[in-house]
């Protein structure tokens, strides 16, 4: 006979510094993990749990969607939330424990960017590459460039998605992003270096450089990205996410990616291409990536931190083959190294297609959400509208900090402008994130940000 629907033991604690949906969700995992809640049994509506505990019904739906993704829980349909059998084994601790890519807080919406909707994940293929990923050998000196199979995976993947034409020699397997640019750094710059990073672009680009004692330039940007007439001389190398330029939006044309090329010759420096959001794209196709124009002057970024959560901790560097045993030689040095269960994890989903699946998915779900946005503020000026999870709304200079203040008090969380450059601010605004909120709330919350606005332009 299945347990009593209640009979959880869980409790969640109001004056706790835990949000109750956290709380919640720690508490279920536990017990599904020393067992005393078993495969197979059936968990509350939660509708009734939230009732149970007395908390909103929001608590327990953040619980169970963060649960979900995670491979915790399965539904059946028609009948119910489900404990699933892989619940019990062995999950790598830093899937199963990541802070969840969600709102801090019950009733709070989390319109700030970088966040991917976790809850959409699919949950059997992700279960499944999770339980195969954990069975594999240990490895006593894993390969520093990544494992082979993932390597001749992400070749295969990076030609279909992106256009880049490579042989695994010129991959290697990183943490991520943020890593990836951090080995380069380590490899080919030397304190007092002189380094290019957009201007506004993205801060822990230049956090990287000025930890490596790099002399941080900031390279202007305007409406189409990253402005190749204004580069300095001197650069060992520039950063440039020329996909979706973060955070303004704008798509690098042909003719400046040839010119940044020309450049690059010139100068024998780096474009370090960040193909930061190149898979979601709504308007417009995407075009391919710049470092098929110039692979010997380019060094390609890529991560699954948005596509599926940053807590795979898995990414991408493509770069010539000398460079990247390179970066494997600095990477010893510092003991660097990529999870090798993670890696598996994600040869498998790209093995058998669920991350193409899952892209084309959260593609059609974000378009929704960035619809809702577009519909909701479209008497405003919107930047960037057209690729990734987020959108820039233009403001007048001394609006945005009054309207985030006030958003907050109301249970909206929304990021400036500001943080993103480094110099002399040219472009005033809100970055509004849509891949942590459902559509629904997304609607709540602009319509909030609207409001404000108004407020704001008549006083």
């Amino acid at each position: 006979m299945p347990r009593n629907q209640f009979d959880l033991p869980v409790v969640v604690e109001r004056d706790a510094e835990q949000p109750l949906s956290v709380q919640l969700g720690r508490q279920l995992r536990e017990a599904m993990n020393d067992g005393r809640v078993r495969a197979g049994e059936r968990l509350p509506s939660s509708r009734a749990l939230a009732s149970a505990l007395g908390v909103s019904r929001t608590v327990v739906t953040t619980a169970y969607e963060q649960l979900y993704a995670e491979g915790w829980l399965e539904g059946r349909h028609g009948s119910g939330t489900y404990v699933a059998d892989i619940a019990a084994q062995s999950v790598p601790a830093e899937v199963a424990y990541a802070a969840p890519d969600r709102p801090a807080e019950a009733g709070v919406i989390d319109l700030r960017p970088g966040i991917p909707w976790v809850a959409a994940l699919d949950t059997p293929a992700w279960r499944r590459a999770w339980r195969l990923a954990a069975a594999i050998p240990p490895v006593a000196r894993p390969d520093r460039r990544g494992l082979p199979g993932l390597r001749a995976g992400l070749v295969d993947y990076l030609r279909r998605s992106r256009g880049v034409s490579c042989p695994p020699e010129r991959v290697l397997v990183t943490r991520g992003a943020t890593n990836g640019f951090d080995l380069l750094a380590a490899t080919v710059l030397r304190p007092g270096d002189r380094a290019g990073v957009e201007e506004p672009g993205y801060p822990n680009a230049r956090e990287v450089l000025a930890a490596r004692d790099v002399e941080v330039v900031p390279c202007p940007v305007d409406a189409d990205g990253l402005v190749v007439d204004a580069l300095p001389a001197g650069l060992r190398l520039v950063y440039t996410t020329p996909s979706h330029q973060y955070p303004l939006g704008g798509r690098l044309p042909v003719p400046r990616r040839q010119a940044l090329l020309a450049w690059a010759r010139r100068e024998d420096a780096l474009i370090v291409e960040d193909d930061y959001d190149s898979e979601f794209r709504y308007d417009v196709a995407p075009l391919p990536a710049l470092y098929g124009l110039g692979p010997d002057h380019t060094v390609y970024l890529g991560t699954t931190s948005k596509t599926l959560t940053s807590g795979v901790g898995t990414g991408w560097l493509v770069a010539r083959p000398d460079l990247v045993e390179a970066i494997a030689e600095t990477r010893l040095r510092l003991g660097d190294s990529t999870a090798v269960v993670s890696q598996e994890a994600v040869r498998i989903l790209l093995e058998r297609g669920d991350l193409d699946r899952h892209v084309r998915r959260m593609r059609a779900e974000y378009g929704r959400r960035r619809a809702a946005i577009v519909e909701t503020l479209g008497h405003l000026p919107l930047l960037g509208d057209t690729a990734g999870l987020h959108i820039v709304v233009q403001l007048p200079a001394g609006v945005p900090g009054p309207v985030i203040e006030r958003a907050a008090e109301r249970g909206v969380l929304l990021a400036s402008l500001e943080e993103r450059y480094a110099s002399v601010q040219d472009v005033h605004g809100l970055i509004l994130g849509y891949g942590g909120a459902t559509v629904s709330q997304v609607r709540s919350g602009c319509s909030l940000v609207r409001e404000l606005v108004r407020e704001a332009s008549r006083r």
